[in-house]
This record gives C-alpha cells, sequence and structure tokens, in this order.
C-alpha cells in the first residue's frame, strides 16, 4: 500500500527520473532518460513525505534511507517545475508554525543561541574547507576559472569600492566574521575599522589576526549585538553587512533599520548583502532545525520597502545569484577533500547533513527563487557621490 502511494506521488511530476524502491524494484517516470534516480534503502511513512516534503526527505538522506544518484541540480529542477504538486503542503502545521516566530521579535539571548548553534561548530572546522580568508558568504567571480580565494578577495574589494572608503574614515560591519573585511579595509584604505559579532569562536579569531597583523588601535572588534552598539552613540561614516540580515528575523526588521540609522553618519553608505528570495515565505522546516535556527530570507521588496521609512536612499541594487551558486560549488569541493578529518570529529550523519545543506543551496542558486542582493544606500540624500559607476571596474 505504502509502495502504492509513492507510485502515484511520482507519476503526478513532470520530468525524468527514476525510483528503486525498498523493494528491489526500480521504475522509471517520465517520458525520457532520466536525469536522476533516487534510492529507498528502507520504507519512509509516506504521511511525513506529505505532511512536510522538505523535513522527511531531509532526515531520510542524512539518516542513509534514501541515496541520490545523480546531480541535485536535476532535483532542484524537478522540484521547481512541479511547485503546484507541494502547494498544499504549504499551509500544514509543520510548516506555518514558523510564521509566528516571525511576528515576535527575536532576544539577545535567542539571536545568540541561533548564532552559536552554526558559526560555533569551530574555526578548527570552517579552517578544512573555506579558503585562506575566512569567508563564509558569496564570493565574487570575475571569471569562472578563478580560486575561491581569488574571488573572496574579488568580494571584499567590490564591496569596499562600492562604500568608496577614504583615508581616516570608520567602518563598522555588522556580523564581521572571521575580520576578513575590516582587516582588508584598514590595510589597504587606512580607515579605522570596527566588526561586531555574537560567534564566540569568530571574536576570538579575528582578536588573534588583528595582533598578527600589528592592527590593534586601527582595528577593533567586539562581541556584541547591533541594538548594543547603537545604543553607545558612537556613529560611522560606512557600514556594511555581509550575510548577516538572513539571521535576525522578519520581526527585528525594524530595530535593525533604526539602529543603522542610528550608527551611520548623514551621508554615510551602507552595503547590505543578503540572500533574498521573490515572495515572503518561511525557511524551510529542515534549515530551520539543521542549519540556520531563527533565520529568515528577506524578499526583495520587503528590503525596497524598508528602507524609505528610514531616509535610506538607494544608490545601487545588484543580484549575485550565479556567482553564490559557484560559491557553494567550491565550497563543497573543499569539504568533500576534507570528509576523512569531518567524518572522525563529527560522523557520517552529519557529513550527509553537511552536503545535502551545500549541494541542494547551490542547485536552489541555479534553479530556484533564491537570490543574493548587494544593495548600497545612504543615510539621508549625498550629492557628493561619483556619477557613474567607473570606480567599480
Amino acid at each position: 500500500m505504502q509502495k502504492q502511494m509513492f507510485q502515484m506521488f511520482f507519476k503526478k511530476l513532470n520530468g525524468d527520473f527514476a525510483v528503486t524502491y525498498w523493494d528491489g524494484t526500480t521504475e522509471h517516470y517520465g517520458h525520457s532518460a532520466p536525469t536522476f534516480r533516487l534510492e529507498f534503502h528502507k520504507k519512509i511513512p509516506y504521511i511525513e513525505l506529505i505532511k512536510d516534503p522538505v523535513l522527511a526527505f531531509g532526515e531520510a538522506y542524512m539518516d542513509g534511507a534514501i541515496e541520490i544518484h545523480g546531480e541535485m541540480d536535476e532535483i532542484i529542477k524537478i522540484l521547481n517545475i512541479n511547485k503546484e504538486s507541494f502547494k498544499q503542503t504549504r499551509n500544514n502545521p509543520s510548516l506555518t508554525r514558523l510564521l509566528p516566530d516571525r511576528l515576535r521579535q527575536k532576544p539577545l539571548r535567542k539571536c545568540q543561541e541561533d548564532v552559536s548553534f552554526h558559526y560555533d561548530l569551530g574555526n578548527d572546522f570552517f579552517s578544512l574547507w573555506l579558503d585562506e580568508t575566512m569567508c563564509y558568504s558569496c564570493a565574487y567571480f570575475q571569471k569562472p576559472e578563478d580560486s575561491l580565494r581569488r574571488a573572496q578577495e574579488q568580494k571584499m574589494e567590490h564591496v569596499l569600492k562600492k562604500l568608496q572608503l577614504h583615508p581616516g574614515e570608520t567602518l563598522l560591519d555588522i556580523g564581521s566574521g572571521w575580520g576578513g573585511l575590516i582587516l582588508r579595509a584598514a590595510q589597504k584604505y587606512k580607515v579605522k575599522a570596527m566588526g561586531i559579532t555574537l560567534s564566540r569562536e569568530q571574536y576570538q579569531e579575528t582578536l588573534s589576526r588583528i595582533k598578527k597583523l600589528c592592527l590593534t588601535g586601527q582595528v577593533e572588534v567586539a562581541l556584541m549585538d547591533y541594538r548594543q552598539l547603537a545604543k553607545t552613540g558612537r556613529t560611522f561614516d560606512k557600514i556594511a553587512s555581509i550575510g548577516m540580515f538572513e539571521h535576525i528575523g522578519q520581526a527585528n526588521y525594524a530595530q535593525f533599520m533604526l539602529s543603522l540609522k542610528k550608527l551611520l553618519k548623514e551621508g554615510g553608505l551602507t552595503l547590505l548583502h543578503t540572500i533574498t528570495k521573490t515572495k515572503e515565505a518561511p525557511v524551510n522546516s529542515w534549515t530551520a532545525k539543521y542549519i540556520f535556527p531563527g533565520g529568515y530570507i528577506p524578499s526583495l521588496r520587503e528590503i525596497m520597502w524598508l528602507l524609505p521609512e528610514y531616509d535610506f536612499h538607494v544608490i545601487d541594487l545588484e543580484s549575485l545569484r550565479l556567482h553564490y551558486a559557484m560559491t557553494l560549488d567550491r565550497w563543497q569541493a573543499g569539504f568533500d577533500q576534507k570528509i576523512d578529518q569531518i567524518k572522525e570529529k563529527y560522523g557520517e550523519r552529519f557529513i550527509r547533513m553537511w552536503r545535502f545543506y551545500l549541494s541542494t543551496s547551490a542547485a536552489s542558486f541555479r534553479y530556484s527563487d533564491l537570490s543574493v542582493h548587494q544593495f548600497l544606500f545612504s543615510g539621508g540624500l549625498n550629492n557628493s557621490l561619483p556619477l557613474t559607476r567607473r570606480h567599480l571596474y
């Protein structure tokens, strides 16, 4: 009976794929050669798959109940072609239970817990598969063959050029990671830079890098939330926030923008770099449970709607969607090269969880409504900016 229910479900989907069931039989769906094959090593409750397909499928893969033969790109393509077939799951309790959380402001303690869950896995873990810059956000590829390190250095340079830094100015990086951006800004552009993070691991590593590069006095880092910093009265000429906005929660948007307004000098520039979606929706329940608890990916229009409410004027908007797919490809390749070391410390289930996260994310930036955008805006009007983008290139 359970197999029949799966068969009926798969027959409804448009696309060419194969399924090997737990009894050893393989069936092809579609009209052409299959682009991938799902292999069931054991039965999965059909009701769980219908109730919450992303969570059920992700957990089944983590547990080894399902194996994927082929490229994740092909699976994500078919999922997006058949979005209407999954519509009935969008209003089920397992997904909508996330919605009330987005209506409540997330307190500092919860923000710290959510950040620690992911980023405090350890500097040793991330350093195994990130490049030497330790940048953990979308890189910027000028050529497809660029190395990850080169692309990350180009991303930092792209951001700093957009901010149009001048010697002696002050720069704040909200969610500063391991400090790559503030260190580069201080060394190359001779600014005074500050980074803030809620990750103790990132904070300690940034402190170490500041001392190693003899930048004490020019660069500082604080284990602090943006709301705490906004209460100090400090202001900055330029502000960057790279890959952090996705973590604050939809209900905290007003507080974030108000904090930006307090922290940014009149006429100053902010570069906000964030993952976006075309429409508002909660983060899928598998990602919320295993990768980024408390996260929410904004729609492009949500951000554009917010900015004028705080007298922020948009100067530039750029999509880096395919750049992120390429970044994730490089991360997965680096991760795979270190699998034995990672498995020894974290185990097989952790390996499968992270491979699922990296591969589905890369595929989603290619074939779903996920994107990543850089917003450049000024606090109030600024009439002294260049008339063209020539300074970027």
